[in-house]
């Protein structure tokens, strides 16, 4: 695949880093490297959003034209101080990035993880591998997803389209507050799926659902 990154801060280089391994084109800018223009237009099969969330929209807008029917994968955090939401009320990050590139096809996913992890090869706690949320409308740009996905050695989960991506953002800020701000283990707040009141038959068609 040939893969634009629009930043060069630590997630774009983990991600960026590991799609090369995978043997994929990967380009990356930002202000201080290349451009963000070249790298949208390089990312003919995905480019992947990793700026911080105060320049996301502006950035997105002025590449609006670029971006046009790019498969854009949207991994922001709109966490402010005291690790609250700032986009509490809504609308989510990943819809306002929608509308300032309305012809993109807005992916959320990548968001719940420090990049740490994703310099793990693979990343694979207790031999369960890492499950990924995916949030959008447009089947083909999930599909391409779920395979860059796959190809870290993670899970994709299918979590709705675009406006469930406030649900996964929320959540990523529950976890940052419970991670760093107790120390805790956020994992430990969730129980295995035979404990979470799920019938069988119904947690082997969300699994289906998660690995289509």
């Amino acid at each position: 695949m040939r893969i634009g990154i629009l930043g060069t801060g630590a997630m774009a280089r983990a991600l960026g880093e590991q799609w090369e391994r995978a043997g994929h084109d990967v380009v990356a800018g930002g202000r201080t490297r290349g451009g963000p223009r070249a790298a949208a237009e390089h990312g003919t099969d995905a480019v992947l959003l990793a700026v911080p969330y105060a320049a996301v929209v502006d950035v997105v807008a002025g590449l609006a034209g670029t971006l046009a029917g790019r498969v854009l994968i949207d991994c922001t955090n709109p966490v402010g101080p005291d690790f609250g939401l700032l986009t509490a009320g809504g609308p989510a990050a990943a819809e306002r990035i929608a509308a300032a590139a309305p012809a993109a096809r807005v992916v959320k996913a990548f968001n719940l993880c420090h990049e740490s992890v994703w310099r793990l090869t693979p990343p694979v706690f207790a031999g369960r591998p890492l499950a990924v949320p995916l949030c959008g409308d447009d089947a083909d740009a999930l599909a391409v997803v779920r395979r860059l996905v796959r190809g870290l050695g993670c899970t994709p989960l299918h979590a709705g389209g675009l406006d469930r991506a406030g649900l996964v953002e929320a959540t990523a800020a529950l976890l940052i507050r419970l991670w760093v701000g107790e120390g805790a283990d956020a994992q430990a707040i969730a129980p295995p799926l035979e404990f979470a009141g799920v019938s069988g038959s119904a947690a082997r068609a969300g699994r289906r659902s998660g690995s289509s």
